[in-house]
């Protein structure tokens, strides 16, 4: 089990991602513009400068995928969004329909 904190703080970055999302894609479609001419250099440097001033918890990178029930950061099932653990228990107890057990 995930301590609270921890909880805490994965859900406070998804907060700041869904804040500065449209001001963190402008700024890289700026970055990204093939133009080359001298006013578009000057903008794409502002662009990086302003970039790098946004939080750094504020990049959708940062945010760490964990199990919807127990909160465990490792072993995490994109397709079920919970961790292996998790999805073992459950289908042992026969939760999830269509699993047999293998050879587990």
């Amino acid at each position: 089990m995930a301590k609270e904190s921890m909880k805490a703080r994965e859900r406070k970055r998804e907060r700041l991602v869904a804040r500065y999302a449209n001001k963190r894609a402008e700024l890289t479609k700026i970055l990204k513009s093939t133009d080359s001419s001298e006013e578009i250099q000057s903008a794409k440097w502002d662009a990086m400068m302003n970039l790098q001033k946004l939080p750094a918890n504020s990049a959708k990178i940062r945010l760490h995928n964990r199990c919807g029930l127990t909160g465990r950061p490792r072993g995490y099932m994109r397709q079920f969004g919970i961790s292996r653990v998790t999805f073992r228990e459950m289908a042992l107890e026969g939760k999830i329909p269509g699993v047999r057990k293998g050879s587990w």
